[in-house]
């Protein structure tokens, strides 16, 4: 039987405020540098924004564990539509607060080509109208948001013209979202009339947050605690939809033990088997930004990444060793050892093929700390879990490396998919991805 995962911190943070003088702190979280929340990535693109015809307010139909979640919807007609005739909802993904719809227009409509239009500019050219969708919270709980997306599916049918069939889907975190929304509507006996269900870049299997730079982000805000009602550096990753996404998570700098033993996460897949794990209804069709050939990034297993050393400060955190025992994976030092930490048992996802994120890349900026290209993004969402491999998610990960090529029918949960031409950043658009995804639709 395989070891358990786990992470254990040789030397206690606990206390550590207290057992620092203040002029200590502020020298350690002042080497981290990265005010605000972590990881809270935002789409960027260059597209002008598009204001729509029309936006929703949207609530919940349900509350999930007493949140009621709210959402907003901004409808773009499709050219030459005066109403809603062949929608398509694309629902927002993982990150901090409140979607920023006209940011996720600007992304996905960023041309990928010269001399060509932006994906939603060539949706609305082929008649497709497009709905995007976000939520107030998008860290709070998948089943709470994907209550919005319920409601949204009912406002666009209510508003539809005709009898099209829908497209429904999301990036990143919104394709779970969406996938659960429409899989607890059959559940529910409720008519979705969705004919295709898409994923772009989603963790169906889990996605992947470093674990030293998780604790880090909670040791700096022990170090430097947020004022006025500002979120804390490690708000996101204590967030519902980090934990229900998250293969491993942590919940402090000090926490020892298993990686994968969340509550919230067992829960959330509980409710998706309760609901039939996939709809039934829609064919499923996958997007994903890494390679599927099983060729990963070049992120040698226990490379050290950030190595600050000065006279009385030692900071080291290291790229995911590879299995092993104890192997260190974070350092500091301010003569004795203050905080220090080691991984037994989990595999090396930095490296993994698939959509990346660059966490590496953007703490070493902020410690004005000089960094390889080549080590600023590691693997978010590995191609395996994007494309929906058969596999237990809580069993996971042996396949992390696995070559996609010729996969068979029964690999996979999806019923078609497409794997990107690189490794390439968490939801970028490329060519081969959205002219695949347009082919899909082209008979629709």
């Amino acid at each position: 039987m395989a070891q358990e995962p786990r992470i254990d911190v040789e030397t206690r943070a606990q206390g550590i405020r207290s057992s620092l003088s203040d002029e200590q702190g502020e020298q350690i979280a002042d080497a981290f540098g990265w005010q605000g929340v972590w990881f809270s990535a935002e789409q960027d693109g260059d597209a002008d924004t598009r204001r729509p015809e029309t936006t929703w307010e949207l609530v919940a139909d349900r509350p999930h564990q007493g949140v009621t979640a709210k959402g907003r919807a901004a409808v773009h007609l499709a050219e030459g539509h005066r109403t809603l005739t062949r929608p398509l909802i694309l629902a927002d993904g993982f990150g901090y607060g409140p979607s920023d719809l006209d940011a996720l227009w600007g992304h996905f409509n960023t041309p990928y080509q010269d001399g060509k239009p932006g994906f939603l500019d060539q949706l609305r050219s082929m008649g497709i109208d497009v709905v995007l969708l976000g939520f107030n919270q998008r860290h709070t709980y998948l089943q709470a948001n994907a209550a919005v997306a319920v409601t949204c599916v009912q406002r666009v049918l209510a508003e539809r013209t005709g009898e099209a069939p829908l497209v429904v889907g999301g990036v990143s975190m919104g394709g779970m979202v969406t996938r659960y929304a429409l899989a607890r509507m059959e559940a529910d006996g409720l008519d979705h009339q969705t004919d295709k269900y898409f994923s772009y870049d989603t963790p169906h299997l889990g996605a992947w947050i470093p674990l030293v730079l998780q604790q880090l982000a909670y040791l700096h805000e022990a170090l430097q605690p947020p004022e006025g009602g500002e979120p804390g550096q490690a708000e996101l990753i204590r967030s519902p939809a980090a934990q229900q996404l998250l293969w491993g998570w942590v919940d402090s700098a000090d926490f020892s033990g298993p990686v994968t033993a969340n509550p919230l996460r067992q829960e959330f897949l509980d409710d998706l088997r309760r609901v039939g794990w996939f709809p039934m209804r829609p064919y499923k069709l996958g997007l994903a930004n890494g390679l599927g050939t099983g060729i990963g990034l070049d992120l040698g297993p226990g490379t050290p990444v950030f190595d600050l050393q000065s006279a009385d400060l030692q900071l080291t955190a290291r790229i995911q060793p590879d299995g092993g025992t104890l192997e260190n994976v974070g350092t500091i030092k301010l003569g004795p050892p203050v905080w220090t930490s080691a991984t037994s048992h989990v595999a090396a996802w930095d490296g993994a093929p698939g959509g990346t994120l660059d966490s590496w890349g953007r703490i070493a900026d902020a410690m004005g700390l000089p960094i390889h290209e080549r080590l600023r993004n590691s693997c978010f969402v590995p191609t395996v879990s994007a494309i929906a491999l058969t596999r237990d998610p809580y069993q996971w990960q042996p396949d992390l490396y696995k070559d996609l090529r010729d996969l068979p029918k029964d690999e996979t949960l999806l019923d078609a998919f497409c794997c990107d031409t690189a490794n390439r950043e968490h939801s970028a658009v490329s060519k081969p991805l959205i002219e695949w995804f347009l082919e899909q639709l082209a008979g629709w």
